[in-house]
């Protein structure tokens, strides 16, 4: 890549990152040195930025902030480490060696994703390469779980739709390979890889397709399998709806420029609905994500990071541009977009049959957090099941689990472990708890400025009151929270939505879409819990004495005049 491409849009100088990027020798920097280093249990910024790429950022539990302060000590840096399963599909055999590895060098518990991956928090930095080596023997990776390059490609876990999810699952795992940074480095540090001696050449090669600078910030690719958007495949970078004909798999339809994060303040950031654009058939689909990625390292913005995702490089020069430089780099064009419906975003719980005679339990696991808690034995429950389950996991786009294709011959025992444990298929929770989802905020994400996982269940348990009270106990309303405007949780696609703005504060949304195809709106700005219900009740009871028969909640507070519409992110301030 020529320094052309470390411009901006408007010819402004690169960020630092970039220096950080251009400069580290395909992500290798001062990596092993800094780890060997046991003078102290954080790592400089610099590295850091790399790390992420590797999998793994450096955190400090904040709850402990003040009092090692006041002890003179440093903060208790620990790292989180995230593990990518494209499809969010692994063995029973890598369940126990994340389970395995959550206590032996994590915090005791095991947090399931919304981009249906894995993480472990509380890593001590010493322990971090031997954590990852393991994870490698169990043919799962950090790389590229974080960083600015292609995520872990999401999919829809089908457990209905057996063969259709063998051949889409299939698709995103080849995208995430395809994908995937070619850089040494990762083998070199963590895996005890032989060297290879830096030559211009040899670097070049090592990254066909992200070049020495990867991309101006993270990209991301889910695959959707309609009537479920359980992906919300609008939210993603690059998005790829499947089209199934006659009971086969036909293609792909594709939408592009999706993306959730925002800054507080900053009208110039919003969240964003990916644009449908066309349709391609299955052996494109691989053909179409690199070009896609390539024009995104070409023509993203690398000066300002808060304005460099791909939504902006789409916005910022129209989606005829990117259709028309599509075109020119794959020599080939889209066929017109085909007919589909999404009905749902949200999970089919408890046991259902695939068509391929195989049996799936999907649990709901309250924001994807499988621990051990007095009266429910989530954690030892799942790894009793492990032991003797031959299928797979299937971890959600919802932070739940699908205990996947098991035999006839097999389901009468794990059914009796379900129960041993008491582990829960969401039945004895409300349909509103059911459709939540929160990140993890405090007290590791560096970003949080409000709780979120510690707090919307209790916030729940505020609002589940007013919803029995007029008869809605069991409407399915999708509610979502984060402690940042960065997106976590996909909040801009939620009914309802919490977004952090300060300790004990939110910014409430309303009005997205069922589906996920439709952006929430601002309703209320920087309000503490009191607010949140005084706000809500009065709304709730007009939905329930006003809904017309079959319309959700998002619908309702749009068609009542609470929230405007905002059908694209450049509405979304306004």
């Amino acid at each position: 890549m020529s320094d052309n491409n470390l411009l901006s849009p408007n010819s402004a100088p690169h960020s630092d990152v970039e220096d950080i990027k251009r400069s580290s020798n395909y992500l290798r920097g001062n990596l092993q040195e800094t780890l060997e280093d046991r003078i102290t249990a954080s790592i400089p910024e610099d590295d850091n930025r790399l790390m992420k790429f590797h999998g793994s950022y450096m955190q400090d539990d904040r709850d402990l902030r003040n009092e090692r302060n006041k002890q003179k000590l440093e903060p208790a840096y620990q790292f989180m480490l995230r593990v990518r399963a494209a499809g969010g599909v692994v063995t029973s055999d890598q369940w126990l060696m994340m389970d395995s590895l959550s206590d032996r060098y994590g915090n005791g518990t095991i947090r399931l994703t919304t981009r249906q991956s894995f993480q472990l928090h509380g890593l001590l930095k010493w322990n971090l390469k031997q954590t990852i080596k393991e994870v490698n023997d169990s043919l799962l990776t950090t790389i590229a779980a974080c960083g600015d390059v292609n995520r872990n490609v999401m999919c829809n876990p089908n457990p209905y739709q057996s063969e259709i999810h063998e051949q889409v699952y299939a698709w995103a795992s080849e995208l995430s390979k395809h994908l995937e940074p070619r850089t040494l480095a990762y083998h070199e540090i963590w895996l005890d890889g032989e060297k290879v001696e830096s030559t211009p050449s040899k670097e070049q090669e090592q990254e066909p397709i992200y070049g020495s600078v990867y991309l101006p910030r993270k990209f991301k690719i889910g695959v959707a399998v309609p009537p479920s958007n359980d992906v919300d495949v609008y939210s993603q970078d690059l998005g790829l709806i499947a089209i199934v004909e006659d009971g086969k798999l036909q293609g792909f339809n594709v939408t592009v420029g999706g993306g959730m994060g925002m800054t507080h303040g900053d009208t110039n950031t919003y969240p964003q609905v990916g644009q449908l654009i066309g349709f391609c058939r299955p052996e494109q689909v691989v053909d179409l994500a690199e070009k896609t990625v390539t024009i995104q390292r070409d023509y993203g913005d690398r000066a300002v990071r808060k304005h460099a995702r791909f939504k902006y490089t789409i916005d910022d020069r129209g989606i005829d541009w990117f259709i028309d430089e599509l075109t020119k780099r794959l020599g080939w064009t889209l066929e017109d977009a085909r007919p589909y419906h999404f009905e749902h975003n949200g999970d089919r719980y408890g046991w259902v049959k695939g068509s391929d005679g195989k049996w799936h339990y999907t649990l709901f696991i309250q924001n994807g957090r499988i621990k051990d808690e007095e009266g429910y034995l989530l954690k030892t429950g799942l790894k009793e099941i492990a032991k003797i389950h031959q299928g797979d996991f299937r971890l959600t786009a919802n932070q739940n689990l699908v205990i996947g294709s098991v035999t006839s011959h097999k389901k009468k025992k794990i059914n009796e472990l379900i129960q041993q444990h008491g582990l829960s298929d969401g039945a004895n929770y409300t349909a509103l708890r059911r459709n939540s989802m929160a990140c993890v905020a405090f007290p590791t994400c560096g970003l949080a400025m409000a709780e979120s996982e510690r707090y919307l269940p209790s916030l729940l348990d505020k609002i589940e009151p007013m919803l029995q009270e007029v008869g809605l106990a069991e409407e399915d309303i999708v509610i979502r929270m984060t402690g940042c405007p960065n997106g976590c949780a996909r909040p801009a696609l939620a009914e309802i939505a919490f977004i952090g703005k300060a300790p004990g504060k939110y910014n409430m949304y309303l009005g997205g879409g069922f589906a996920g195809d439709r952006l929430s709106k601002l309703f209320q700005e920087n309000i503490g819990e009191a607010e949140i219900l005084d706000s809500l009740s009065p709304i709730i009871k007009h939905f329930a004495a006003d809904r017309r028969t079959g319309e959700h909640f998002g619908d309702f507070v749009i068609r009542s005049g609470y929230v405007k519409e905002v059908r694209s992110g450049l509405d979304f301030h306004t």
